[in-house]
């Protein structure tokens, strides 16, 4: 057991230890409601802090998402939001990514000062144009260190555990090479037997090629800028990440530093680390969620046994809901628990998709166990570490507020009378919190397609999309009432809502000023370098996450790529 160290007040900024947890659902925390799986160490955060009980995040998928964390601001106006059907960043060698244009928390907080770190899943791009500019790479984003993920774990960095990338587009790559293979040992003639392969078998392998070798080009470490395993040894990942997290804390004990620790868990594949399997009551999903708990615990201990607490702001969250699809008959539910809440990943406004866990704590500065029911989001987090940074420079627009007279109690209101909901670039719901009210009342104007019919989720394609036959429009909107029907089960009608004209008038106004402020952005930014129209530009087309061999970050020559960290002290 470490001894609890408060350490003397010293008049300094303070630091700040971020940690999200990668498609957590809220209901997977012990004081979130959940009594079946353990989470003392988290559920210590929330009773030694504030508990945030409608803390939303921007996007229900990983990029747009964590682009809106990042930036304080919707991941339309970074570029990151899509209009099709891929609506995350698939390959480390494509060109998409967070624009140089863009600002995050970390790069602020490096301007006033703070040695900043991120450790683990960035998802955000690498490269532009070359191997090696690191145009998108956390460095360039103000983290003065970074170890970790540059893209994500998923299923193919496990082999046997399938594919999480374009599975449908791949198998149709395999079946045309095939045939085509097969055609062209028919044919006689030398020069079309060459200009049938080079048209038609050529392009295809070449597409195809990437795919298959996926884990070696996506499943990799790097430290700052260099890929120091390719691909990465998935089973002593955790230690590892969680080693570099304290000892990030340990080297800055004497400044002010920044830490975003970003877990790999609890994404699919699920770990199988020997100390945690078999020892939940909910299978491999349970066990993974109670070694996210003993690693949260753990940074915890680090940021006490240092008598670091009482000027250490600890965060705690997850970039969405989770994957309530995911499941098999081996493994059982491989996704996360949404509790109450309809809906999950990648479901645009529905509450399961947005809603996760927020947990403030910083002993003599925020009351324990106060409990906030006011809406909160994942953007807020830019404007309250400026705020206590003391950063008064001008910058951006932003589409957070500091959260600093929430969490002390100075206020019971919170800023955001509306908030946005996006299914990708496609606005889907809006939130409204009207004063002199507990109710919240949000209006879909468009929901998913739920498959097959009846069902609860997209279990038919394992994700829901947004857009064409994938969902239904509605006008009126679908309207509820958050505060009193929170699984938005009962749409309010006239008869039974006497606001509810008033309703459809206010969000319908609230959605032409958050777009009229879209519009404003590339004429207010204006030409130039920091261009807004340039951020604006969409990371997600086609062109921009498909595989670039030239962009493929590697170690080694490519395309030999292959090495280990050295992990004799792991």
């Amino acid at each position: 057991m470490v001894e609890y160290v408060t350490g003397e007040k010293v008049d300094r900024k303070p630091n700040f230890v971020l940690m999200m947890v990668d498609d957590l659902g809220i209901g997977d925390v012990g004081c979130y409601g959940n009594d079946t799986v353990r989470t003392p160490n988290i559920d210590r955060l929330a009773s030694e802090g504030v508990k945030l009980t409608q803390h939303i995040a921007a996007a229900p998928l990983c990029t747009p998402s964590r682009a809106a964390f990042m930036t304080g601001r919707y991941a339309l106006r970074s570029g990151l939001a899509s209009a099709g059907g891929v609506q995350v960043l698939l390959f480390l060698g494509g060109s998409g990514g967070l624009p140089a244009s863009e600002t995050t928390f970390a790069k602020r907080l490096q301007l006033n000062g703070y040695t900043t770190g991120l450790v683990g899943k960035w998802h955000l791009g690498v490269n532009c144009e070359t191997r090696g500019d690191h145009c998108h790479h956390p460095n360039q984003h103000g983290f003065s260190y970074f170890y970790g993920l540059p893209f994500t774990l998923f299923n193919d960095c496990v082999p046997g555990e399938g594919s999480d990338i374009m599975a449908g587009i791949q198998h149709a790559l395999a079946n045309l090479t095939a045939m085509l293979g097969v055609g062209l040992l028919s044919l006689v003639r030398v020069i079309y037997y060459l200009n049938v392969f080079c048209s038609a078998v050529f392009p295809s392998a070449v597409w195809y090629v990437p795919f298959k070798q996926l884990r070696t080009w996506n499943c990799i470490i790097m430290r700052n800028q260099e890929v120091i395993e390719q691909p990465m040894t998935v089973e002593t990942l955790p230690h590892r990440l969680l080693e570099e997290a304290q000892n990030f804390i340990k080297r800055n004990v004497d400044r002010p530093f920044l830490l975003f620790f970003s877990l790999a868990h609890i994404h699919t594949p699920l770990f199988k680390t020997p100390a945690f399997a078999g020892k939940s009551r909910h299978g491999r999903y349970g066990d993974n969620i109670e070694e996210v708990d003993r690693m949260i615990g753990k940074i915890t201990e680090t940021v006490e046994s240092l008598g670091l607490a009482n000027n250490t702001l600890m965060y705690f969250t997850s970039d969405h809901g989770g994957h309530i699809e995911d499941a098999d008959s081996t493994i059982g539910q491989k996704g996360g628990w949404n509790g109450i809440y309809k809906g999950g990943k990648a479901m645009g406004g529905w509450e399961g998709g947005i809603r996760v866990p927020g947990i403030f704590r910083w002993p003599g500065r925020l009351a324990a166990g106060r409990v906030v029911d006011e809406p909160t989001s994942l953007m807020d987090l830019y404007p309250t570490l400026k705020y206590l940074a003391e950063d008064t420079q001008p910058d951006r627009q932003s589409d957070g507020f500091n959260l600093m007279p929430l969490l002390e109690g100075k206020v019971e209101r919170s800023e955001h009378e509306f908030m946005f909901h996006y299914c990708g670039m496609y606005l889907n719901a809006v939130r409204w919190h009207p004063a002199g009210t507990d109710s919240v009342f949000k209006a879909h104007l468009f929901t998913p397609n739920f498959s097959p019919p009846g069902a609860g989720g997209c279990y038919d394609t394992k994700i829901c999309l947004c857009h064409g036959e994938h969902v239904t429009h509605h006008n009126p909107p679908l309207l509820y009432d958050l505060f009193r029907d929170p699984s938005e089960s009962r749409p309010l009608t006239p008869d039974a809502e006497p606001r509810y004209a008033e309703v459809l008038e206010q969000t319908t106004r609230a959605v032409e000023r958050h777009r009229d402020s879209l519009t404003k952005q590339q004429l207010s930014e204006g030409p130039g370098p920091h261009a807004g129209a340039q951020s604006a530009q969409s990371q997600m087309t086609l062109d921009r996450i498909l595989w670039r061999p030239w962009l493929q970050p590697c170690c080694g020559t490519f395309p030999f790529c292959g090495c280990k960290e050295d992990t004799a002290h792991v």
